[in-house]
């Protein structure tokens, strides 16, 4: 084991570990107010929620491997378990990028006004959160299917010659007439919603930039309340849009050059693997800068621990 393998290591452990333990907290904290407080849940939080599982799942499926192969854990995966793992890991990153974009949607009608071309949406939102949910998982399950035919586990550390290559897995030449048309698919598929995250964005600035000048010279505090409140959430999902889509387009451009390049790389897969997980930690962070989240859990909480400890709270 080089000192080399022990930084990257230790690096990737880190990752993992903060990120485990962020989305780890947010879920928690959003299962509390679902099963002790629900009167306090807002429809937006089941996809938040949604968000943090999928954090979770991505992490696991693409930093543990690269964090024992650091430490020199040779486990033989061979194909049942190679395909098992980056399949699993291909789903989820399908399922981050569908509910980074249904978040976003769903803000940007919420946010939208009473006037507008998407206020018929307003009242169906909630009763389609769960739908949607369910179709993007479904939708990700199969379309990820065909790649079994393309990758075959390997039992040691060194990938020579071109195609795409992980701790365990690796592709063989592409196959144009079986990975070419899933690709083509993905790409097309992840083009279209990172522009679809960006216009629902900055459809989100210009309505937050509107609303400042309208209420520039009103003072009501019931209004000027919710109107923070929605401010608030609306800065968070544009935070995550916007940390999103730089990781997304970064990582891209390294899997491409890796691909690209005669023989595997170290470093590249260090970095790709950085990069890839990068939005799954930073994310529930993100989230626990509102801090409307932390002090309504502490709340409810102050409040549950009073219900089965009369003697301190009365005494």
């Amino acid at each position: 084991m080089f000192p080399r393998d022990l930084i990257s290591g230790f690096f990737l452990l880190s990752e993992v570990f903060i990120g485990f333990i962020g989305n780890s907290l947010l879920f928690v904290l959003y299962m509390y107010t679902f099963l002790i407080q629900p009167h306090l849940k807002k429809p937006i939080d089941m996809i938040f929620t949604h968000l943090t599982l999928v954090n979770v799942l991505s992490i696991v499926f693409r930093l543990i491997p690269d964090v024992m192969a650091s430490f020199a854990v040779k486990l033989l995966f061979h194909d049942v378990g190679c395909k098992t793992v980056l399949y699993a890991y291909s789903v989820t990153r399908g399922l981050s990028i569908c509910t980074i974009l249904l978040l976003s949607a769903f803000q940007a009608i919420t946010v939208s006004s009473n006037h507008s071309k998407w206020a018929w949406l307003k009242s169906k939102l909630e009763s389609c959160i769960f739908p949607s949910l369910l179709f993007i998982w479904i939708i990700n399950t199969f379309l990820y299917i065909p790649m079994f035919e393309n990758v075959k586990g390997q039992i040691n550390f060194t990938v020579v010659g071109s195609g795409y290559s992980q701790t365990y897995c690796r592709s063989n030449q592409v196959r144009y007439h079986t990975t070419m048309p899933l690709v083509t698919a993905l790409i097309i598929r992840d083009i279209l919603f990172v522009f679809l995250m960006m216009w629902a964005s900055l459809y989100m600035v210009t309505l937050l930039f509107r609303h400042k000048r309208r209420t520039r010279h009103v003072h009501s505090s019931s209004v000027s309340s919710q109107a923070s409140s929605e401010k608030k959430a609306t800065l968070s999902i544009l935070l995550l849009v916007g940390f999103f889509v730089f990781f997304y387009f970064s990582n891209t451009f390294v899997t491409f050059y890796s691909l690209h390049r005669p023989k595997s790389s170290p470093v590249l897969d260090l970095v790709s693997g950085a990069l890839s997980s990068g939005y799954p930690i930073v994310c529930p962070y993100v989230l626990m800068n509102n801090r409307k989240i932390i002090s309504k859990f502490m709340f409810s909480f102050s409040n549950f621990e009073c219900t089965f400890s009369t003697r301190g709270c009365h005494g």
